[in-house]
C-alpha cells in the first residue's frame, strides 16, 4: 500500500498569501494537488491541515482524503511530514511526500515514479527521488522503513536531510520534463506560471 502525504499547512510567508488557495485551471492548487493523486496509483491521501485549515479543507471539498490536523504548522515543513506520517497507517509499505505547490505535475508521471519504486527495491535503495538534468526535484517516494528517520527531522526540511544522510538508499529517476522542479514560492512564479498556461 502506498500512502500521499501532501503537507497543507504551511503560511506562505514568501509569497505574501496562502499560495494553495491560489486558482489553478479552474480550482485551488490544493484540490487541483488531489485530482492529480485521485488519477494516479496511490493507495490513499492524507492532507496535513495547519494554517487556514478551514479554508483549505472547503477548497479540497468531499474528494475521500484523509485529513489530519498539525497543531505544530509554524515550526516548519517537517513537522507536517512528521503528522503526516504518524496518521500513516500500519499496512503502508511506501509514502510519497508529494507537495501540492507543483501544479504541472500529471498523474502519469506520479505513475512513472510509483514505478520506479519496484526498480529502487531490486536495488536494495529505500528513497525514490526525481530529477531534471540533474537538479533534485519532487515527490519523493520512501519505504515505511524510513518511518522512524522521518519522524526525527525538525525545521523547514521534508525529505533532504533524509536524503543527504542516506545517500546509499537513494534511487534517482530522471524525469523528461521540468514539472518535478517546478514550484510556486513566490507571487512572480505564479504569474509566470499562469501566464504560461493561457498562451
Amino acid at each position: 500500500m502506498l500512502s500521499a502525504i501532501v503537507p497543507a499547512a504551511g503560511m506562505s510567508t514568501r509569497l505574501g498569501r496562502n499560495k494553495l488557495l491560489l486558482p489553478f485551471k479552474g480550482q485551488p492548487l490544493i484540490a487541483h494537488a488531489v485530482d492529480t493523486l485521485m488519477a494516479s496509483k496511490v493507495d490513499e491521501i492524507i492532507v496535513v491541515l495547519g494554517h487556514e485549515a478551514d479554508q483549505v479543507r472547503v477548497a479540497i471539498g468531499n474528494k475521500g482524503v484523509k485529513f489530519v490536523e498539525n497543531p505544530d504548522y509554524r515550526l516548519g515543513l517537517s513537522t507536517s511530514v512528521r503528522a503526516g506520517f504518524a496518521a500513516v497507517p500500519d499496512q503502508t509499505t511506501s509514502i510519497m511526500i508529494y507537495l501540492a505547490d507543483q501544479p504541472l505535475l500529471e498523474a502519469d508521471e506520479v505513475d512513472f515514479l510509483i514505478r520506479a519504486l519496484a526498480e529502487a527495491g531490486k536495488a536494495n535503495k529505500s528513497i525514490v527521488v526525481p530529477l531534471f538534468r540533474g537538479q533534485r526535484g519532487n515527490p519523493v517516494i520512501v519505504k515505511a522503513t524510513c518511518k522512524a528517520s522521518l519522524l526525527a527531522i525538525t525545521g523547514e526540511t521534508g525529505c533532504r536531510r533524509l536524503i543527504k544522510e542516506n545517500p546509499n538508499q537513494v534511487f534517482t529517476v530522471e524525469m523528461e520534463s521540468d514539472h518535478v522542479v517546478r514550484d510556486i514560492d513566490t507571487i512572480e512564479a505564479y504569474d509566470r506560471l499562469v501566464a504560461e498556461e493561457s498562451r
